[in-house]
């Protein structure tokens, strides 16, 4: 396939390659539009994550934007990674129709587990069931997770390389994939791939960081408990602040909206 000649949306551009007679994906992508991205969507709201798990939470991002990029469009994905040590979980969704991302970091009410724990989600397009994928994994390398998770669900070989400066490469096995090379080849062949390899160029696409949460959707997801207890919800409040579940944005809900929500909503 031929590369678009058409200027990409604004992103983090990943560009996608096939190199060929090794059967191998390349995805790799200058990640620092995403990661601005979504230190812009930290301050905004206000979110203060502790370094270590802002610097899990940034390389999980990074590996969950090539992941996706490396998959049809239509896609909605999701993985949960739960770790623990730290104990916390790392949320991540990606709608590849829009190609957006978004996810983060839960240290609440983590549930204890003898081994770390790596959630996949897929939506393969919209309405569609959702198919999940569930394995273990050791440490806290957020690449070394994903790889796991390519070995033992989709039983396949993939490898992931920090590049230094924002920018990140993934390599994917295909069918009839050189496996000896993909396993051998290290950071400094991969930097120097374009020299050494022949990559035609599958696609390019342009990632960037927005979860789509409103008010509306907010007041969607609470008014089942509303309807049981809006008392108990609102208490001697007027207003409550919600945090999004997928990226943790604050919402501010008065019991007014609330309650105009549920009247419409009725009819």
């Amino acid at each position: 396939m031929s590369e678009p000649s058409a200027a990409l949306p604004s992103g983090a551009e990943v560009t996608i390659d096939f190199v060929r007679h090794r059967n191998v994906l390349l995805v790799r992508a200058d990640l620092s539009p995403l990661f601005v991205d979504y230190y812009l969507h930290l301050a905004e709201h206000k979110l203060h994550p502790a370094p270590a798990h802002d610097r899990l939470f940034k390389d999980a991002l990074a590996a969950f934007a090539l992941h996706c990029a490396s998959r049809p469009r239509f896609e909605h994905l999701a993985w949960t990674i739960g770790l623990q040590d730290p104990r916390l979980n790392l949320f991540l969704t990606g709608d590849n129709e829009d190609c957006t991302v978004a996810g983060r970091v839960f240290t609440e009410n983590v549930r204890e587990a003898e081994r770390n724990v790596f959630y996949s989600d897929l939506l393969p397009r919209r309405g569609a069931e959702k198919r999940r994928s569930v394995v273990n994994f050791d440490g806290a390398d957020m690449f070394r997770a994903v790889e796991t998770y390519y070995a033992e669900s989709e039983q396949r070989t993939a490898r992931y390389f920090d590049l230094g400066d924002d920018h990140y490469a993934m390599l994917v096995s295909h069918p009839d994939c050189d496996e000896a090379w993909l396993r051998a080849v290290d950071l400094a062949g991969v930097k120097t791939l374009a020299e050494t390899e022949t990559l035609p160029r599958i696609e390019r696409r342009a990632y960037r960081w927005n979860c789509g949460c409103n008010q509306q959707k907010i007041l969607g997801a609470l008014a089942p408990a509303a309807r049981e207890d809006m008392a108990g919800m609102f208490h001697d409040d007027e207003a409550i602040q919600v945090q999004c579940p997928r990226c943790a944005a604050a919402h501010v809900i008065t019991r007014e909206a609330m309650e105009a929500f549920l009247a419409e909503t009725k009819k």
